[in-house]
């Protein structure tokens, strides 16, 4: 009577040291897993840099558009003699001057 009682019991705890096992594999493995989440989170894929350099590109080539129109606005209306004009176009100019070094040449294709 005893014998059957006494594998039980051995089946039971095989079972659950299975469990046990697990569960402090987890555990171990936890702050690991958390660290690499972090690190993944605080780094920056290469696909992103290049996505986020675009877009501020962009932004600045919309922006020396903006001034160049501008610009050529202002120039107009000082050659007609608007003083108040050419001191606006110089300052638009003076902008211009400090955007261009960071917007990128194209190409020309020949």
């Amino acid at each position: 009577m005893r014998a059957p009682l006494i594998f039980g019991l051995a089946a039971i705890s095989l079972t659950l040291s299975g469990c046990l096992v697990r569960a402090a594999a987890d555990v171990v493995t936890a702050p690991v897993r958390v660290g690499a989440k972090a690190v993944d989170l605080a780094t920056t894929s290469q696909s992103e840099a290049d996505e986020t350099r675009g877009r501020e590109i962009r932004r600045r080539e919309e922006r020396l558009g903006e001034l160049e129109r501008r610009y050529a606005k202002e120039i107009d209306k000082c050659r007609d003699g608007n003083d108040e004009a050419c001191d606006d176009a110089q300052a638009t100019y003076a902008e211009m001057q400090a955007i261009m070094p960071s917007v990128p040449v194209e190409p020309k294709d020949d």
